[in-house]
C-alpha cells in the first residue's frame, strides 16, 4: 500500500504535463490574477475537492439519477464560457453580481467580491473540477474503476486523495506564480486588463473545444505528432510491481450481501478413514425463479428436485471462464445422471444479444450440453442465490441444502468428489476408475478482462475518454502500454459495445498466452484483419477462428484471436474491422 501510494502521488503530481489537465491551465491562470493572496490555494482546493468527490461518487449519483455523464461537460462548458464572458465584458459582472449574492452570501463572500478571496477562488474551483477529464493512466483508471463497479472502501478513498495532493501542488504553484508574475511585473500589472480580456477569449475557446469535442481531437493530434511525450509516464504506471498491486486493488470482493459468508467458506478435505469428503451444511438452497425459458427440460423447482443431488451452474455462453469448466460439466452430467445427479445451467446472460434463445440453443449444441438449462435473462435466480460470479457452482443435497460452491475456474477434483460424496448418501457408487480431466485453467499472469463498452470501459488509451452514444473519429499512432488498448477511425461506443463505423482499428498491448473477444455481427456476416506485432498474424500464431490473418464472422458469440506458440505470452495486436456495423463487447485472456 505504500510503495502504492508514493506512485499514485508521483502520478498525480506528473499529471500536469498530460493532456488531460490542458483545459484547466489557462482558466486558473486567469482566475489567479485577481483576488487576494489566499485565492490560488482556494481554486485549487476546489478543483482537487471537485474531482474527488466526483471520481469516488459518480456511479452512485448515476444510479440515483440516470443520466449520461458526459452531458456533466456540458456543465463546464456553461462555467468555463460565463466566466471568459465576464474577463472580455467585464460590465458583465455587475450584471451578475445581483443574481449570484444570494448564493455568495451562504459562503461567506459578499457581493461584488465573490470572484475574489479564498472562498471565490474555492467556489469557482469546485466549477472547474468537472472540467478535468481523468488521465487514463492505469493507477487513476484502477482506482476509479473500482469506485465505480465495488463499494468505496477506506483504500480507494486514501489513493484518491493521495493522487488529487499530487495534482494539486503543482496546480497551485502554477497558480500562485502566475499571480505573483501578473502584480509584481510592472508591463504586465499595467495591462492588467488587456491581459484579463485576452484569457477571457482564450476561456471562450476553450469552452467552445470542449462542447464540440475538439479538446480530444487536439489532444490526440498534439500526442501522434510527438508520441514520446507521454512514454515516460506510460513506463512509470506500467512497471510490474505497480500492475500488480493495481490487479490486486481490482480484485478486491467483499462478501457483504453474499448468500455464503466467508465464515462459511469451509474447505473440502477427504477423511483419512472414510476417504470421503467432509463438507459443512451452508443453508437451505434459495428456489429457481423468473426463467424466461427451459432448454431440455420441462420447468423445475427446487421442490421436484427433492431427492436428487443438484449442482446448479452459473455460466453464459459468450464467457471464456464458463467455455473452460463445460467439458467437466458435461462429463459429470455422463458419470452420474444415471446415480441421481441433475446438472442445472442458469443461463444468466452477460450481454443483451446473449438473451436470444436461439443463441443459446445453439452454443448448447456446440458445447455437448445436454442437461437442463434455464434462461434467466433477467437475473431472477441469479439474485436469488445473491451470486456475484462467472461461473459459479452450488451443490445441493437430497434435502436441498448447499453442501458446497465453489467461484470460477479449476477445483475440478475437489468438486467431483463432492458430488460423489452427497451422491454417496442416496445411492451406492460404482468404483470409479477413470482418471481426471486436465485443468486448463491459465495460471500465468495475463491482461484482465477487458470491456469495449461504456458502461464497463477502462483502460482506453486515446487520452480523452469515449464519447459515448455518438459517432466519433479516434486518432492514435504507435503502441499502447500494457494492457491498454486505443481506437483508430470512426467508432461508436455504446453501453454494451463498440461498433465499427469506418476505417475503424484496434490496438492492443496484451499479455497472456491467447486472447478471445466477444463479437456480433452485422447482417450479411462481416470481415476482420489480425495483425500481430505489426504484421499479418502468422498461423502458427493464429486463434482457432483466423484464418490466412482473417476472421470471418458467422454468428455472434466469443472468438479466438490469438494462440501464441514457442512460450511467447505478450504481444501488441490489431484489428482492423473491414465491415461497418461489426459490434466488439469484451477482451479475455488465456
Amino acid at each position: 500500500m505504500l510503495v502504492l501510494s508514493f506512485f499514485t502521488f508521483i502520478s498525480g503530481f506528473l499529471t500536469i504535463l498530460a493532456p488531460c489537465i490542458w483545459p484547466l491551465l489557462p482558466i486558473i491562470l486567469s482566475a489567479s490574477t485577481q483576488g487576494g493572496k489566499k485565492r490560488p490555494l482556494g481554486i485549487t482546493l476546489g478543483i482537487t475537492l471537485s474531482f474527488a468527490i466526483f471520481t469516488l461518487t459518480i456511479s452512485y449519483i448515476v444510479r440515483i439519477f440516470p443520466f449520461d455523464v458526459d452531458s456533466l461537460r456540458l456543465f463546464a462548458v456553461a462555467v468555463v464560457a460565463l466566466m471568459g464572458l465576464t474577463f472580455v465584458v467585464p460590465q458583465l459582472t455587475k450584471l451578475l453580481e445581483g443574481y449570484v449574492s444570494k448564493l455568495t452570501g451562504r459562503f461567506g463572500v459578499k457581493p461584488g467580491d465573490q470572484s475574489s478571496g479564498f472562498k471565490g477562488g474555492l467556489l469557482t474551483g469546485l466549477s472547474l473540477g468537472i472540467v478535468w477529464s481523468p488521465c487514463a493512466g492505469p493507477i487513476l483508471a484502477s482506482i476509479a474503476t473500482v469506485a465505480a463497479t465495488r463499494a468505496v472502501n477506506i483504500q480507494v478513498v486514501i489513493l484518491t486523495l493521495v493522487y488529487v495532493a499530487g495534482v494539486g501542488i503543482p496546480l497551485f504553484l502554477f497558480a500562485t506564480g502566475g499571480q505573483k508574475l501578473f502584480t509584481k511585473t510592472r508591463f504586465l500589472s499595467g495591462n492588467l486588463g488587456k491581459i484579463q480580456q485576452l484569457f477571457g477569449l482564450i476561456m471562450l475557446l476553450t469552452a467552445m473545444a470542449i462542447y464540440t469535442g475538439y479538446d480530444r481531437t487536439l489532444q490526440a493530434t498534439l500526442l501522434n505528432a510527438f508520441p514520446s511525450y507521454t512514454n515516460f509516464l506510460n513506463d512509470f504506471e506500467s512497471n510490474d510491481a505497480i500492475l500488480e498491486q493495481l490487479d490486486d486493488i481490482q480484485g478486491i470482493e467483499g462478501d457483504e450481501g453474499s448468500l455464503i459468508s466467508k465464515e462459511d467458506m469451509s474447505i473440502v478435505f477427504t477423511d483419512p478413514k472414510t476417504q470421503l469428503a467432509v463438507l459443512p451444511d451452508l443453508g437451505e438452497a434459495p428456489e429457481i425463479v423468473g426463467i424466461t425459458n427451459w432448454l431440455n427440460s420441462d420447468p423445475l423447482t427446487m421442490e421436484k428436485l427433492r431427492g436428487k443431488v443438484v449442482l446448479i451452474d452459473f455460466w453464459t455462453y459468450t464467457c471464456i471462464n464458463c467455455i473452460r469448466t463445460l467439458p467437466h460439466v458435461t462429463s459429470w452430467h455422463e458419470k452420474y445422471a444415471d446415480d441421481g445427479l441433475v446438472i442445472l445451467g442458469v443461463h444468466s446472460p452477460e450481454f443483451e444479444f446473449e438473451k436470444d434463445t436461439e443463441n443459446v440453443a445453439e452454443a448448447m449444441e456446440d458445447y455437448g450440453i445436454e442437461y437442463p438449462v434455464a434462461q434467466d435473462n433477467d437475473f431472477a435466480t441469479w439474485k436469488n442465490y445473491k451470486n456475484r460470479y462467472w461461473p459459479a457452482k452450488y451443490l445441493i443435497d437430497a434435502e436441498g441444502r448447499i453442501r458446497y460452491y465453489h467461484f470460477g475456474e479449476g477445483a475440478y477434483e475437489e468438486t467431483e468428489l463432492s458430488i460423489q460424496q452427497l451422491l454417496g448418501e442416496i445411492t451406492e457408487l460404482e468404483e470409479l476408475s477413470s482418471e481426471p480431466m486436465s485443468d486448463l485453467t491459465p495460471k500465468n499472469r495475463r491482461t484482465p478482462e477487458l470491456y469495449l463498452g461504456s458502461a464497463r470501459m477502462q483502460n482506453l488509451q486515446n487520452n480523452y475518454e469515449a464519447r459515448y452514444g455518438a459517432v466519433e473519429e479516434y486518432l492514435f499512432a504507435g503502441v499502447p502500454r500494457k494492457n491498454y488498448f486505443a481506437y483508430s477511425g470512426r467508432w461508436e461506443v455504446m453501453p454494451e459495445y463498440s461498433a465499427s463505423v469506418s476505417g475503424a482499428e484496434l490496438f492492443l498491448n496484451f499479455i497472456g498466452d491467447k486472447v478471445f473477444l466477444v463479437i456480433t455481427s452485422p447482417e450479411g456476416g462481416g470481415e476482420i484483419e489480425v495483425f500481430l506485432n505489426d504484421e499479418l498474424i502468422t498461423a502458427e500464431d493464429a486463434g482457432g477462428d483466423v484464418v490466412d490473418g482473417i476472421v470471418q464472422l458467422d454468428e455472434n458469440r466469443l472468438y479466438e484471436l490469438v494462440d501464441l506458440t514457442d512460450g511467447k505470452s505478450n504481444g501488441v495486436l490489431k484489428l482492423r474491422l473491414n465491415t461497418p456495423g461489426i459490434r466488439i463487447f469484451a477482451f479475455t485472456f488465456g
